[in-house]
């Protein structure tokens, strides 16, 4: 049975990890004590749901977690130091603390080690996520007891809701854009201007119209779009910031 340790005091474990080149212990007091700490834990580095939303998710809301109290974001996974290490790059998770618990000590201690030996991946941690408040566990989401590999309420939104029901989220952003294109040029500008993060599509002539009249209804670039919304061309984002 997998525990729910709200109120309890996170397990005493030390964690090798390798930085910059050199080995380092890093204890569960210096991860916790005195702290704010959100947690999540996951099967495993470089898996599909790991890599494509568990992770990316809680790197992109990481700014909002830190502006409503939380001072560290810790992903822990039975990985060694060398493969999350390189997770991280691959991630560009530069908003999180990557915790190797190679052995699964931390894991067994949060009563969430479990036999995934079916996979070829022997001892794992269930996927789950808490808040950590000065070393105790305020709160956790624990992945319902199912097959496979449920993903239902560990995600970053559930504990960030949790956090602040208010908080403020990172908002979407794509510009679907054309290379060398002074009008798609100047939209971006507005948009980091006003201190927007986007994702740019880049379209060739080959599929522009026919994705851009998809999705956008408009064959011209740029078109962008800010938390499903149809902003358009770069005088329409110049006209939405003007307001």
């Amino acid at each position: 049975m997998l525990q729910n340790r709200e109120g309890q005091r996170v397990p005493n474990v030390t964690f090798r990890v390798r930085d910059n080149n050199e080995w380092k212990d890093v204890s569960t007091a210096e991860l916790f004590d005195g702290k704010t700490v959100a947690v999540f834990s996951l099967p495993g580095a470089f898996t599909p749901t790991c890599s494509s939303t568990h992770l990316p998710r809680f790197n992109e809301l990481a700014p909002a977690f830190f502006a409503n109290g939380v001072d560290a974001i810790l992903c822990v996974s039975v990985n060694d130091t060398f493969v999350m290490n390189e997770w991280a790059k691959d991630q560009e998770a530069q908003n999180l603390v990557m915790i190797p618990d190679g052995n699964g000590d931390f894991t067994a201690g949060m009563g969430m080690l479990v036999d995934k030996q079916d996979l070829g991946f022997g001892k794992r941690s269930w996927r789950y996520s808490m808040l950590v408040k000065d070393g105790v566990v305020d709160k956790m989401f624990i992945e319902p007891q199912e097959p496979g590999d449920p993903f239902k309420v560990s995600d970053a939104d559930t504990l960030l809701d949790y956090v602040n029901p208010s908080a403020k989220k990172p908002d979407q952003v794509v510009v679907f854009s054309k290379t060398g294109c002074p009008h798609c040029a100047r939209a971006k500008a507005v948009l980091s201007e006003n201190g927007y993060d986007f994702v740019e599509v880049p379209l060739d002539n080959k599929v522009r119209g026919k994705v851009l009249g998809a999705v956008a209804g408009k064959m011209t670039a740029p078109q962008v779009f800010i938390n499903g919304q149809l902003i358009g061309s770069a005088d329409e984002v110049e006209k939405y910031f003007s307001k």
